[in-house]
Parts: C-alpha cells; sequence; structure tokens
C-alpha cells in the first residue's frame, strides 16, 4: 500500500535519487558530460523563495536551553530527520543558528504553509 503523500515511483529503486522525506527529492538532477564522454548525474541547486512573515505559514518556537534542530524535527515533525523544513523557514545558514540561543525565537512552518 502506498501512503499518500508519497508517489509510486518511490517504490522503484533508482527512479529517485532521494528518498521522498529529503530536501533534495524535489531538486533537479543535472547531467555533466565529461570531455570522454562519461556522463556525471549531480544536483542542482535547491533555491528556495523568499522567507515570508505570513502568520498562516509559520508559528513561534521559543527555543529552550539544550534544544538541537533534530529535536525540533522530531517534536514537530514526528522525524528528527525532517528538521531541514525548520531551517528553510528561518533566514540560518548554519542549521546550528536555529537553537544556538536560548530564549531566541525561530519559525515552525505549518502543515500547508512554508514550502521550501
Amino acid at each position: 500500500m502506498i501512503d499518500p503523500y508519497e508517489s509510486a515511483l518511490d517504490a522503484i529503486p533508482g527512479t529517485h535519487p532521494y528518498p521522498r522525506t529529503s530536501r533534495y527529492h524535489d531538486a533537479e538532477i543535472g547531467v555533466h558530460q565529461q570531455a570522454d564522454g562519461t556522463e556525471v548525474r549531480y544536483t542542482k541547486r535547491r533555491l528556495l523563495p523568499p522567507l515570508s512573515a505570513a502568520a498562516d505559514e509559520t508559528a513561534p518556537h521559543t527555543v529552550s536551553s539544550g534544544e538541537r534542530p533534530d529535536h525540533l524535527g522530531q517534536r514537530y515533525f514526528g522525524d528528527p530527520g525532517q528538521w531541514w523544513q525548520i531551517a528553510d523557514a528561518n533566514p540560518v545558514l548554519d542549521p546550528g543558528e536555529l537553537t544556538a540561543e536560548p530564549g531566541q525565537q525561530i519559525d515552525i512552518p505549518l502543515p500547508g504553509g512554508f514550502h521550501g
């Protein structure tokens, strides 16, 4: 049985280079041809839309001492590997910046909200 949020293609090995839950799942795959004719596949840059302050896309979270991005991924998405969704909704380059300062407020994307 296929999860309603997955594609039937996800079950076919080699169809997607990244799992459905990966931030790179929908990234475009490029092909570079080397001088000897060998083709090398690569993931093209994943560009995000501009961050929005729309209240209907995110909810605030105040960082507690000892929290880490993976803790927030587990708490809000049920999967510690989904920390990247929170990073995408905040203006950070390093995901560690999300929880580096206890007391700071960060945005948590709501289901159907921020689309990174």
